[in-house]
């Protein structure tokens, strides 16, 4: 047993209490210095001497920053548009990145580490990727066009390695934090998923975000050494120079958050000024001036230059005599001469890492930085005119005719380029088959329960089941683990934390929910950050594609609150993250809770969202059917994410009349899945009533009133709109995929006028009327709700029994 105050370090494979001692982080250092040294060797064998490495890392910068702006430069300048419709590109927030990045590439990174660039810094990744082979000279004409290089990083797009697709501000600069927790989990409970840093490249204004600070305060983040962020501060932002940006300030914040932080200020030149007379008068001009004050000198020749910098203050003079001395070259490159920009105050930066907490580096950058444009408070989207790109090609000594020149087969720099593309070779992982996941665990729920607490207890019947499957399930709580029914699950699996923790209640015999938390925990509990949770589950759900180890994650938060989520949940569905996402409780079905707290617009996810299937099951074996089939499209290429929506409304089990039969209960179970099934089929229909989720009792109730007044009534429940709708869309050629469901539960021989009712708004149904061009009445939510009891609030919507019954005999009538 592990003290608690004691934590095992995966990085040198020891224990230390949570003081962190200085001898331990040196140790550290020391071990990831000897690691990366080791793994430079191949270039440091042959490298004749230290002065030619460095020239040879300098020409790489150099082409990076030609290949990143010429590939922007060729997407608007030279590729045909016969539309006219802008391309874009960001030839300014490359520039201030390019130094960053060629001395992380080819100086830093290992091939067990992993980087999120910065979206806009896309084309500088794919030209570091071209110098190493892994594009060739068509695709680098490719940016932006169909089906070629992406406007931002895309792991699921893009042809070359890509680590993190990025694009959304924020959301790629957190998913290394989460990507930290679900390489150690699979190391933790399956190996073979190595070690290594985790990279953000970060954009100062995506500090702007809020769901930035939800991640970097989460208690969990402390304790992943393996996190690195570069923070490229340009000061800019899309439209002016930000005046108020202070680096002291973020660096107070980070370091409150338990951060190591690592600020890059300025260059050698600047520094080596510093130390003449006059210097420190310098530095402290520099340090003090605004930033609108010091962008503007960016732009100024260096007679300019030496009329502004001195300033007004006592030490003017100083400052005067000090600039006074250098030559105009000297003077204007000075001015330029920060540490974001310098190869060896970056290099001096990453040897301070330490290893045993969250480290961000705080470099500061020029916005546009070598061009032409550098500086200018509007360059942000702007492009280089055609004499800037032949100024900048001759600056930097290449042929604008031939733009994907590469270097010399003998010359140092193409030796550099070949050593870090095999410093950096990764093997593609042996992917794992994920284990077998039953389609039905055989329980037949009675009584009287609800689809949420149905939850938990198919976790558990899966555990007893299916003991491979359910090993590979990782729930994930923003602290509603009891209120969601996950506090059975959560005492059988334990709770997942870096380092085992004491459960200082485990001897208190009133306490229900046990939290034992150690390496071998299956859940998952972050604090109350919806993006956090997504940005987690996508990560977790992404395990297969990166260390071939398929999870199976399991997201669970109120359903008021799923939309602040769906951002980054798409994103991560799109960098190939399969997840479920369980919203629960929902609806206006929250009856006393109110309006604030009454989702109405999230059953349509599933018809919206891509890569996405959503159930919104009306019973508790539905819930296990659907959950089932979900689980089963994880973890593998071809699978997708769903989205789970749950009530707590109490209902009667019995009224899902489950057929005995076994053929029968499989052809249910298969309509549970494929979006809906007939829950009452009487001869003569006059009309069809379709319910979903919490709403079926109301539904069938309906058609019971129906029935004594002689209107005979077909009931649907559906499970899945977006399936249907699928479904609707391929029978009319317009999709792939079967079609079969329509056939079922609307054959066209039954067809009658259709009332569809949810708890929700009511569109999610409306288009079902389309199946057989019936009329129709969509009932739903579509306003605020009301605090009230549950009859109350329904018909305060017009989705109780009563508005049912009305909307059906206006359509029989």
């Amino acid at each position: 047993m592990l003290n608690f105050r004691d934590h095992y370090c995966p990085n040198c494979a020891s224990m230390i209490g949570y003081g962190r001692s200085s001898a331990h982080a040196a140790r550290i250092r020391r071990r990831n210095l000897v690691e990366r040294t080791t793994a430079m060797t191949a270039w440091t064998l042959d490298a004749p001497s230290t002065r030619q490495a460095t020239d040879a890392l300098a020409e790489i910068e150099r082409r990076v920053l030609w290949l990143s702006t010429s590939m922007i430069h060729h997407a608007n300048r030279i590729r045909p548009n016969p539309s006219g419709l802008k391309v874009g590109g960001h030839q300014a927030s490359c520039a201030s990145m390019v130094s960053i990045m060629t001395s992380l590439w080819f100086e830093q990174l290992g091939p067990g580490d992993r980087v999120s660039v910065k979206p806009h810094a896309s084309p500088v990744l794919h030209a570091i990727n071209y110098l190493l082979g892994e594009l060739d000279d068509t695709q680098m004409t490719t940016l932006r066009e169909f089906g070629g290089l992406q406007s931002y990083p895309s792991r699921a797009k893009d042809p070359d390695t890509v680590d993190y697709s990025t694009g959304s501000v924020g959301i790629g600069a957190t998913a290394p934090i989460w990507g930290a927790i679900a390489r150690r989990y699979v190391e933790a409970a399956f190996g073979r998923a190595g070690t290594g840093r985790q990279y953000s490249l970060v954009g100062d204004a995506e500090l702007d975000e809020g769901a930035v600070w939800e991640a970097i305060l989460d208690p969990s983040v402390t304790e992943l050494g393996e996190i690195v962020w570069i923070v490229d501060l340009n000061r800019q932002s899309l439209d002016r120079v930000v005046p108020n940006i202070a680096a002291g300030r973020l660096a107070g914040m980070f370091t409150a958050a338990g951060w190591q932080v690592i600020t890059v200020t300025f260059g050698a030149l600047l520094e080596s000024l510093f130390t003449r007379p006059g210097g420190q008068a310098l530095r402290t001009r520099i340090l003090d001036m605004p930033n609108p004050e010091y962008q503007r000198l960016l732009r100024c020749d260096a007679e300019e230059i030496r009329k502004r910098l001195p300033g007004n203050g006592s030490d003017a003079a100083e400052i005067g005599a000090l600039i006074g001395d250098l030559d105009d070259s000297t003077l204007t490159r000075a001015i330029r001469n920060l540490g974001g920009h310098d190869l060896d105050a970056l290099r001096e930066a990453y040897a301070q890492i330490d290893d045993t907490r969250p480290t961000v580096i705080i470099a500061y950058t020029i916005k546009g930085y070598g061009l032409p444009t550098q500086g200018h408070p509007q360059n942000h989207s702007s492009l280089l005119t055609v004499r800037q790109y032949e100024q900048l090609a001759a600056e930097l000594g290449v042929d604008p005719a031939n733009p994907w020149t590469r270097f010399a087969p003998d010359s140092a720099a193409a030796a550099r380029c070949l050593a870090t593309a095999q410093r950096l070779s990764r093997e593609n992982p042996t992917p794992t088959a994920p284990p077998t996941v039953p389609t039905d665990i055989g329980r037949t729920p009675a009584g009287t329960s609800s689809t949420q607490a149905a939850l938990g207890r198919v976790l558990l019947d899966l555990r007893r089941a299916a003991p491979e499957a359910a090993r590979r399930v990782v729930t994930v709580s923003p602290d509603v683990s009891s209120t969601t029914n996950l506090a059975g699950w959560l005492n059988k699996v334990g709770v997942w934390s870096p380092n085992e923790r004491r459960d200082w209640f485990a001897d208190d015999a009133e306490t229900i929910m046990h939290w034992r938390e150690t390496p071998a925990g299956q859940h998952m509990e972050l604090g109350i950050a919806e993006t956090n949770l997504v940005g987690l589950i996508g990560e977790l759900g992404a395990t297969w594609s990166r260390w071939g180890q398929p999870l199976f994650p399991i997201g669970v938060m109120y359903d008021p609150f799923i939309q602040r989520a769906l951002e980054p949940w798409s994103y991560g569905i799109y960098a190939g993250g399969r997840s479920i996402l369980v919203g629960t409780p929902s609806g206006v079905t929250l009856a006393a809770e109110g309006g604030a707290h009454q989702s109405i617009t999230t059953p349509s996810i599933g018809l919206e969202q891509p890569g996405c299937v959503g159930y919104e099951p009306a019973f508790a074996i539905d819930v296990e059917w659907s959950l089932l089939d979900a689980i089963r499209r994880l973890g593998r290429p071809d699978g997708s994410s769903t989205y789970l929506r749950l009530s707590t409304r109490p209902v009667d089990q019995t009224l899902a009349a489950v057929p005995g039969d076994a053929a029968a209960r499989e052809r249910r179970r298969r309509q549970v899945v494929a979006g809906g099934y007939v829950l009452r089929h009487p001869a003569n229909p006059a009309v069809t009533l379709v319910g979903m989720g919490a709403m079926i009792t109301e539904t069938l109730c309906a058609a019971d009133r129906l029935a004594e007044q002689g209107i005979a009534a077909d009931v649907v429940c559906v499970t899945s709109p977006g399936l249907l709708f699928r479904a609707l869309q391929a029978r009319r050629g317009l999709a792939d995929g079967p079609s079969w469901i329509l056939g079922q539960i609307f054959p066209a021989e039954r067809a009658t006028p259709m009332v569809t009712v949810l708890d929700g708004h009511p569109h999610t149904l409306a288009f079902l009327a389309g199946v057989n061009s019936v009329a129709a009445a969509a009932l739903g939510v579509s306003a605020f709700g009301q605090s009230g009891s549950l009859d109350d609030v329904y018909r305060h919507h017009g989705i109780d029994t009563d508005s049912i019954v009305r909307a059906a005999l206006d359509l029989v009538e």
